[in-house]
């Protein structure tokens, strides 16, 4: 048994890629996907039919550059998260912009806009999580989609502050970042390595895991953001992880049997105590977190960049189409 058949057996396993090649390759249960995935993904020659389809319904779109450029941008989201759903048996998730982070209404309005444009392809809402940045805005917006059945990943999760009001919020899946935690404390401490059962960022999983199944939140845990094998192993036994295609193949190539990491019954024997976090709560302990105050703004501040890139070669194809 390779570690990834070993790990499948308590952890659901999500491709953390736009390669609709290497999500076939690796089968996993759910896929995810963000602008700067999909912005590489679009340059490859296999997934060109996907791009003209989303140009050709951009350019008919009525309006200017910009509202063209949105467009292309929204259905090649779309396309993409189509062509995973013919392969993954379960979710896709799909980003809406980082520069909506901190817009509730806005966020409202594109995640309502994205299930209706998967609506009209034939794919149920049940089949989409929506990923939006786990600022209290994105949350606020979280909860009221989750309230119309429109089900949310929540991602550039650093902080506990961020899992709890996720959790308070009943949304249904919660995306913290193991590496862009472990990066973080690398160049904090001045080292280049954190021995495996030190690493800060399998820590912070294991913390909200361990209070979530503790108090009966049904928000799932998916770990994300890995920089090597020994993180996902560290949380076999999470609801869910997403790993990305190059550390797929090292685990499947990779014989050994994975031993279970968290589950809920050591959980539910941990003495955690339930908090509530209110918006003043959540702002202050959020805050007394330095390196979730500095992931957070920096993943939003890129995440934006990549989707700005995505507009960019949008409107460069959109001017060849003319």
């Amino acid at each position: 048994m390779t570690q990834l058949e070993s790990l499948k057996r308590f952890t659901t396993v999500v491709a953390d890629t736009g390669d609709i090649e290497a999500i076939a390759l690796h089968k996993p249960q759910d896929a995810t996907t963000n602008p700067s995935l999909l912005y590489v993904a679009a340059q490859k020659p296999q997934y060109q039919k996907l791009v003209d389809a989303a140009l050709k319904l951009a350019s008919d779109t009525p309006g200017d550059q910009a509202a063209r450029a949105e467009s292309f941008m929204d259905n090649l989201l779309i396309q993409f998260g189509c062509e995973i759903l013919k392969i993954v048996p379960g979710r896709v998730s799909t980003e809406v912009d980082a520069g909506l982070s901190f817009n509730v209404e806005a966020t409202l309005a594109k995640a309502r806009k994205l299930i209706g444009m998967y609506a009209k392809a034939g794919i149920g809402k049940e089949r989409v999580l929506i990923k939006v940045a786990s600022t209290w805005e994105g949350i606020r917006a979280a909860e009221q989609l989750e309230k119309e059945g429109i089900h949310c990943n929540l991602t550039l999760l650093f902080s506990f502050a961020q899992a709890v009001a996720c959790a308070e919020a009943g949304v249904t899946l919660i995306s913290p970042f193991v590496g862009r935690i472990y990066d973080w404390h690398l160049k904090d401490r001045g080292v280049k390595e954190i021995p495996a059962d030190q690493d800060p960022g399998v820590a912070s999983v294991t913390r909200i895991y361990t209070y979530f199944k503790k108090h009966d939140y049904k928000t799932q845990v998916m770990g994300a953001s890995f920089r090597n094998v020994p993180q996902v192993l560290g949380l076999a036994g999470s609801d869910l992880l997403t790993i990305s295609p190059d550390l797929l193949e090292k685990m499947g190539k990779t014989d050994g049997d994975v031993p279970r990491k968290l589950n809920v019954e050591t959980a539910k024997a941990s003495d955690v105590k339930k908090i509530h976090l209110d918006e003043k709560g959540f702002r202050w302990m959020h805050n007394e977190d330095a390196m979730a105050v500095e992931k957070l703004s920096d993943g939003i501040r890129k995440f934006y960049a990549d989707a700005r890139k995505l507009e960019k070669y949008a409107l460069e194809r959109i001017a060849q189409k003319k």
